[in-house]
C-alpha cells in the first residue's frame, strides 16, 4: 500500500514532468522562430545590399554548409558530409545552389576528375564571416543568460541534457542503466 505522502510526491513529480515536456516543446517552437531572428539580423548587419539579397535566399542548411567550408576549404563533400552530418545528397545540391549564386566555386584536382573541391568566393567569404560574427553575438547572450546559474546548477543541466542527447524516448527500457543514486544527487 502507498502511502499518503508517496501519492503526492508522485502527483508532484508527474505534474513537473508534464511542465517540462511543454517547456521542452516550446523551447523546440522558439528555435525554429529564431531562424526567422537570424535570418533578420544577417540582412540588417549585411555590409552590403548584394549580400543582403543572397542571405534573404539562403536557407539555414546553406549556411551550415558554407560555415564548414569557409572552417575547412578547400574541402570536398564527403568531409563536410561525416563531419557535420549532413548527408552526401544534400551537399550535393546545396553545392550547386550555392555555386550558381557565386557563394562558393568548384575547384577539380587535375589527377582525379571525380575529386570536386570547395572553396568560398569573395562574396562567400563576406557571408561566411557575417554568420561567424552573429553566432559570436548569441554565444555571448547565451553565456550572459547561463551566467545566473550557479556551479551546481549548470553540472545538473549538463548531466540532464547529455543524457537526454542519448536517450530514445521510445526504448526506454533500454537506456534506464543510470543508477538513481546518481541522479539523486541533484534534488
Amino acid at each position: 500500500m502507498v502511502n499518503h505522502s508517496e501519492h503526492s510526491e508522485e502527483q508532484n513529480k508527474d505534474a513537473l514532468i508534464k511542465a517540462l515536456l511543454e517547456v521542452v516543446q516550446n523551447i523546440q517552437t522558439k528555435f525554429l522562430s529564431e531562424e526567422d531572428e537570424e535570418r533578420q539580423w544577417l540582412i540588417e548587419n549585411s555590409p552590403n545590399p548584394v549580400i543582403a539579397e543572397l542571405v534573404k535566399e539562403m536557407t539555414v542548411m546553406m549556411l551550415h554548409v558554407l560555415d564548414a567550408i569557409g572552417k575547412l576549404e578547400p574541402v570536398n563533400g564527403i568531409t563536410i558530409s561525416k563531419q557535420f552530418g549532413f548527408s552526401k545528397g544534400s551537399i550535393s545540391k546545396i553545392t550547386r545552389k550555392m555555386a550558381d549564386k557565386q557563394i562558393i566555386q568548384f575547384e577539380y584536382l587535375p589527377d582525379n576528375k571525380k575529386e570536386i573541391l570547395f572553396r568560398t568566393t569573395p562574396l562567400g567569404k563576406e557571408i561566411y564571416q557575417l554568420h561567424f560574427d552573429m553566432h559570436r553575438q548569441i554565444d555571448i547572450g547565451v553565456n550572459r543568460y547561463l551566467k545566473r546559474y550557479n556551479e551546481s546548477e549548470l553540472q545538473f543541466l549538463v548531466n540532464a541534457l547529455s543524457e537526454a542527447l542519448h536517450t530514445s524516448w521510445l526504448n526506454t527500457g533500454l537506456n534506464e542503466s543510470k543508477s538513481d543514486s546518481s541522479r539523486s544527487s541533484y534534488s
